[in-house]
């Protein structure tokens, strides 16, 4: 206190100056319209500049939470849009009101812990499990496209078959002519794969795109692929086709797992035939 009282009567003249200056400034904003516009004005902008960088301080420690909603939402999306109709009778408008709805897919959200892009025999690592109703042989994707299929299932982890493994194998067609083949990697480089196993008299170009066949209980149809980087010409009756993909397998975060709720009819359906 008596240090405070000692900084006072030294700088008296000056904090008596401060203080008069305060209301001869508070007086002149006061009683002049002017001055005050441009005080609030002033005032506004400084505080309008606070208050922003303050929520670009919070939006940056909030990315995490938010781009998990995002991830939530998409797959929530994702759900919606894969509901079926069944019965429906395009002729008879009053058909429509009986239409029912099923659901063959549903999306779960992941996050990717360890990823693997430079060996011959690539594998992923996934945040969700057996708890979170994942099992073996289910599509792994995002928004750009496919990324592998799950292999190994533990309660909360699993692993997953990178597209770039040499035992990859994954039905997809030429979008622009509904020509199937098949996808897989040659090991060299982790932004082509190949597509094998196209007809000869398949019509395509470079650019065109590739996605799932939905020829398979893993991946539904559509999904994307990549695009035609280019093609060579063999002697036998199928061509190979290098396709550069629409993701970057060297940087993957969230993800969708893909199960399919009618594997298992499916497959019971089928073993009926053996």
């Amino acid at each position: 206190m008596q240090q405070i009282f000692k900084f006072i009567e030294k700088y008296r003249y000056f904090l008596l100056f401060l203080f008069l200056e305060f209301f001869a400034l508070f007086f002149t904003i006061q009683n002049h319209a002017y001055h005050k516009s441009k005080f609030i004005n002033s005032a506004n902008s400084v505080t309008g500049g606070i208050y922003n960088k303050m929520s670009a301080i919070n939006d940056f420690f909030n990315l995490k939470k938010e781009n998990t909603r995002l991830a939530t939402e998409n797959a929530q999306l994702k759900n919606l849009l894969s509901l079926q109709s069944v019965n429906l009778d395009s002729l008879t408008l009053e058909h429509i009101d009986t239409t029912e709805y099923y659901q063959k897919f549903k999306y779960t959200i992941a996050k990717i812990t360890n990823n693997n892009f430079t060996k011959k025999n690539n594998f992923l690592t996934i945040n969700r499990g057996a708890k979170h109703g994942l099992a073996p042989e289910m599509g792994v994707v995002n928004s750009k496209g496919i990324i592998g299929v799950t292999n190994s299932v533990s309660s909360h982890n699993a692993t997953v078959i990178s597209i770039l493994n040499s035992i990859s194998r994954i039905n997809v067609k030429l979008k622009n002519n509904n020509h199937f083949g098949t996808l897989s990697w040659d090991g060299k480089d982790y932004k082509t794969v190949q597509l094998l196993d196209i007809e000869r008299q398949a019509q395509y170009n470079v650019g065109d795109t590739v996605v799932t066949g939905g020829k398979s209980t893993i991946f539904p149809a559509g999904v994307l692929v990549g695009v035609v980087k280019d093609f060579e010409a063999n002697n036998n009756s199928f061509q190979k086709i290098n396709v550069t993909l629409f993701n970057d397998m060297s940087s993957l975060s969230n993800v969708n797992v893909i199960m399919n709720l009618e594997k298992e009819e499916i497959k019971q359906l089928e073993a009926t035939n053996e």
